[in-house]
C-alpha cells in the first residue's frame, strides 16, 4: 500500500485553545504546516505590554514561518498563501471570518474545530454559553469551513461531559486537547481520501452569541443553579460582579448547597430576610466574609433563589 504524501497545512488559530491542535499537526506524519496564521500581537496585562499570541510563540519554537495579516483580503497576503500552495486549511480559533478568495485557495478547502455538538451554538462563545445554559454534556466537531457562519458540513464529532462545577475554562482545555485528537483523525482521512461528510441539520440550529461585559452583572433574583452556572460559565473572562456598598465586586466562585436550606442574614438597608443559600468564594479558595453579604437580593453574595 503506498502511503500518500503529507498534507501541506496553513494553520489558522490564536489563543489557547488553538495551540493542541497546532501540536498535533506538527507531530502528526500525515500534515506538514507550512505556515500559521495568527492574529496580530496585541496588548496585554495590567502593563499592557505587546505580548506574542499563543500559536505564534509556538510556531516560532518551531521553526514555523508566522503571517500576522490586519487585513484578510488583502492581495499581497492572499498571494502569499496561494504560493505555499496548500492542500489544506486547518482553523481553531482565529478569531476573525475567513473571506471566500481565502477559503478557496487550498486544494482540500479548509476545517475547523468547533467547541459545541454542531448545529447546535454556532458562533463566537460554544463552550461559555453550554456552561451558562446548565447544559450537561457538549464536545467538539471538525466541520467544513462555509461562507455562512459554521454551517458546514460535518466530519466527527466527540463529546464530553460538564461537570457540575467546571468552569468554561476547565473546559475550553479539556475541549481543545479532545478538538486536536479528533482533527488529526479527520486529516488522516482526507489525507487517504476517505473522510465523510454530512449536512447539519439547520432546523437544530442554535447561535452562541459573543460574551458581553455587561453579561456579568448578576440579577440575584434568578435561582440559585442559574446563578451558579452564570459565574463559572462567564470564567475567566468577562467574569460575574456584583455591587456591595457601590462597589464593584467580582465573583470569581459559587456553589450550590444541595439541601437548599435557608440563610438569614439582614443589612444597614433591609430588614431580615430569608433567602436560600448560594455561596461566593474570592481568590484561593477564601470565603467571602458573611458582613459582606449584608444588603438587599440585589447585592448580597448569598443572595438567589433555589
Amino acid at each position: 500500500m503506498v502511503t500518500p504524501p503529507p498534507l501541506r497545512i496553513v494553520y489558522f488559530g490564536t489563543p489557547e485553545f488553538a495551540v493542541p491542535t497546532l501540536a498535533a499537526l506538527l507531530k502528526a506524519p500525515a500534515s506538514t504546516v507550512v505556515a500559521v496564521v495568527s492574529q496580530p500581537d496585541r496588548p496585554k496585562g495590567r502593563g499592557q505590554r505587546v505580548a506574542a499570541t499563543p500559536t505564534k510563540e509556538m510556531a516560532v519554537l518551531c521553526g514555523v514561518r508566522v503571517l500576522q495579516p490586519t487585513k484578510l483580503r488583502d492581495d499581497e497576503f492572499l498571494s502569499m498563501i496561494a504560493a505555499l500552495r496548500p492542500d489544506l486549511g486547518v482553523v481553531a480559533a482565529y478569531g476573525r471570518i475567513l473571506p471566500d478568495a481565502l477559503l478557496t485557495i487550498p486544494r482540500l478547502g479548509m476545517i475547523n474545530v468547533h467547541g459545541s455538538l454542531l448545529p447546535k451554538y454556532r458562533g463566537a462563545a460554544p463552550v461559555h454559553r453550554a456552561v451558562i445554559a446548565g447544559d450537561a454534556e457538549t464536545g467538539v466537531t471538525i466541520m467544513r469551513v462555509a461562507a455562512k457562519l459554521d454551517s458546514g458540513a460535518t466530519f466527527a464529532r466527540i463529546t464530553r461531559p460538564i461537570g457540575p462545577d467546571e468552569t468554561s475554562e476547565a473546559l475550553e482545555d479539556a475541549l481543545a486537547v479532545l478538538g486536536a485528537r479528533l482533527l488529526v483523525d479527520v486529516v488522516d482521512a482526507l489525507a487517504a481520501g476517505t473522510a465523510h461528510e454530512e449536512p447539519q441539520d439547520e432546523r437544530l440550529v442554535t447561535y452562541a452569541a459573543r460574551l458581553t461585559k455587561e453579561e456579568g452583572l448578576i440579577d440575584w433574583t434568578q435561582p440559585a443553579q442559574r446563578l451558579h452556572d452564570r459565574v463559572r460559565g462567564l470564567f475567566p473572562w468577562p467574569h460575574a460582579y456584583t455591587f456591595v456598598e457601590g462597589r464593584r465586586v467580582i465573583v470569581w466562585r459559587t456553589s450550590v448547597r444541595p439541601d437548599a436550606h435557608t440563610c438569614v442574614m439582614s443589612g444597614p438597608r433591609t430588614p431580615r430576610a430569608s433567602m436560600p443559600w448560594q455561596s461566593a468564594q474570592r481568590p484561593r479558595n477564601r470565603p467571602i466574609p458573611a458582613r459582606m453579604a449584608a444588603g438587599s437580593p440585589s447585592t448580597g453574595f448569598f443572595a438567589g433563589r433555589s
